[in-house]
């Protein structure tokens, strides 16, 4: 599912976590929300660090919105 459909489906304080650590390895207790809401987040295997990451169009989405921003 497209961010833009589970995204409005997340707490606020989720939003504002995903806005200010916007690229950084996502707590378990946030995957599991966005999971509930509808989302897809996977351990990235293509880095070297530990942790579950959002793809890059979702990371890209998020800036657009925390810069207020219309996605496109």
């Amino acid at each position: 599912m497209d961010i833009e459909l589970w995204w409005p489906k997340l707490m606020p304080a989720t939003r504002e976590w995903l806005m200010q650590n916007n690229g950084d390895a996502v707590p378990p207790e946030i995957v599991a929300e966005i999971a509930r809401a509808g989302g897809e987040v996977e351990p990235d295997s293509e880095t070297d660090q530990p942790g579950t990451y959002l793809s890059d169009d979702d990371v890209d989405w998020i800036e657009t919105v925390a810069n207020d921003e219309e996605p496109s």
